[in-house]
């Protein structure tokens, strides 16, 4: 019997790619999941990862995915919510938009997959299964100009608790809280000077620690309902 995958959501760029390469590595089937097709897609697809088109912005879009992911396989070893916006916060006459966005993207978006993925999950041969919701530092503080953003976020981290009950002791859920972990295109020194003054560690590590953290929840058969912060000590400041 051939091997579970893992799904990512958000898995073309950064943080998912690196999880989506790292775990392909290790020798898992991998799904992703992205929203707009880009180069780097097909990269991913030439070391045999499954890419699926995923509209997150609306529930139809949401489901739509679900049925995909349902015809694409039978079975998941694991699913990893790493589907993000980092919209800032709108004053305008679109504020309620972004917010309904934002709230799909990170909170319904996880719960349907959970609620309908569940059965793929339960039908994986292997003795553990784990769900990961990849939220943010930011939820432990909230944020000026991202307030809907970690308002969903902080959702997202409940969300944990919850299915972490609802799912036990079958399946696994927990969630990791990063903080700064790489920079963007176009990031200055200046900018990651002042990134890396936020941390007692004092730096900016790559996405490396996330891939670290990734494994040990996904190697680990006696933890769950945790949000794991990987942050470099951020509270210390």
């Amino acid at each position: 019997m051939s091997a579970s995958p893992i799904l990512i959501t958000g898995g073309a760029q950064r943080l998912g790619r690196h999880c989506a390469e790292r775990l392909r590595d290790d020798g898992h089937p991998v799904i992703i999941s992205y929203r707009r097709e880009r180069e780097e897609l097909e990269t991913l697809r030439a070391r045999g990862i499954v890419t699926l088109p995923a509209d997150f912005s609306t529930e139809a879009g949401i489901l739509d995915f679900i049925e995909r992911l349902r015809a694409e396989t039978p079975s998941l070893r694991a699913i990893v919510h790493n589907a993000s916006d980092w919209a800032p916060d709108s004053r305008g006459d679109d504020a309620g938009a972004n917010f309904e966005r934002l709230f799909r993207v990170h909170m319904l978006a996880p719960y349907l997959i959970n609620l309908h993925a569940r059965e793929l999950l339960e039908a994986c041969s292997e003795p553990q299964r784990d769900i990961v919701h990849m939220t943010d530092y930011v939820v432990q503080k909230g944020s000026r100009k991202h307030a809907a953003y970690a308002a969903t976020k902080a959702g997202l981290d409940n969300l944990t608790l919850s299915f972490a009950a609802m799912f036990a002791p079958s399946i696994q859920v927990n969630a990791i809280a990063p903080a700064m972990i790489m920079l963007n295109e176009g990031d200055d020194e200046a900018y990651a000077e002042k990134a890396r003054a936020k941390s007692a560690m004092e730096m900016i590590p790559g996405p490396g620690v996330i891939y670290q953290s990734l494994r040990y929840l996904l190697d680990n058969r006696f933890v769950t309902g945790i949000t794991l912060p990987v942050d470099g000590g951020r509270h210390l400041r």
